[in-house]
């Protein structure tokens, strides 16, 4: 693009169900920006050389799966969150520099704020990717202080472990196969990506009493949220994740830094939220 348009664009494999190009074209429309936002399929063996490479038209990138840890070595500096969780969701191009940030854990955090969740103390988290890393400081600063880490390989979750201990947090590794015994709990957080099934099903108590929070949300439902249904509890989809976490890259782009307020930011968020319907 030669016109002088900022570009940006989100990075993952698979990419093609991706809602973020609706949710940030709206955020700039209503923000009065001439910018523009597209798809590009990327996987983690790609991705540096594609950050490095880009020209001064591009303003950002968000990052899927897989390349959220993949991405670090490329840039020059990363914010506080993603130096805790290793994982980084979000690149700035500015003066020169590749800025990097996750806003994913302010996007559970905000996401499970707005569904009435304020606190708790317990929790479950499935899967270990960056995801579940991004869970476990999100649950941290809701209070929770013992999480149960379910891992089809528990001995992967070291890693986690030690993440848990930087954040006050007991992370204890099992095997998914503890779910369908599981006692309640005051969250779940399922980091699975969309269309993964978790090969068991939880325990009636857990998918009564606990809330969900799943953060897929293309196929929708999964097996989890079926299950949570069928059984009359409280369900997230990923959606809420995926909207605030979106609204805080926008005000990195637009104001660079996570913590900017956009100009008339309630309005920026109802056409977000509007975008993903």
């Amino acid at each position: 693009m030669s016109d002088g348009t900022p570009r940006l664009a989100v990075l993952g494999k698979p990419i093609a169900h991706s809602k973020s190009p609706d949710l940030h074209r709206a955020a700039y429309r209503r923000l009065g920006l001439d910018w523009s936002y597209e798809r590009v399929e990327m996987d983690g063996a790609g991705v540096g050389e594609f950050v490095l490479s880009r020209d001064a038209s591009w303003r950002g990138l968000s990052l899927t799966m897989p390349l959220k840890y993949e991405v670090v070595p490329a840039l020059d500096e990363i914010d506080v969150v993603a130096r805790l969780t290793g994982a980084a969701n979000t690149v700035l191009f500015e003066g020169g520099r590749r800025l990097g940030f996750n806003t994913d854990v302010g996007g559970i955090v905000r996401s499970l704020t707005e569904a009435g969740l304020e606190s708790a103390r317990t929790a479950i988290i499935i899967g270990g990717g960056a995801t579940a890393a991004s869970a476990v400081v999100a649950v941290a600063e809701l209070g929770v202080a013992h999480v149960r880490l379910l891992l089809r390989r528990p001995d992967a979750g070291e890693s986690l472990v030690e993440l848990g201990r930087s954040v006050g947090v007991i992370v204890e590794p099992e095997h998914v196969g503890a779910l369908a015994h599981a006692e309640p709990v005051d969250l779940v957080v399922s980091t699975l990506p969309g269309g993964t099934d978790a090969g068991v099903a939880a325990s009636a108590a857990l998918a009564t009493e606990a809330l969900l929070l799943d953060v897929a949300y293309a196929p929708w439902p999964t097996a989890l949220a079926r299950q949570w249904g069928d059984g009359g509890g409280a369900v997230i989809d990923g959606r809420g994740m995926l909207l605030h976490q979106a609204l805080l890259q926008v005000r990195v782009f637009v104001g660079g830094d996570p913590a900017a307020v956009l100009p008339d930011e309630a309005a920026v968020l109802d056409v977000m939220r509007e975008s993903l319907r």
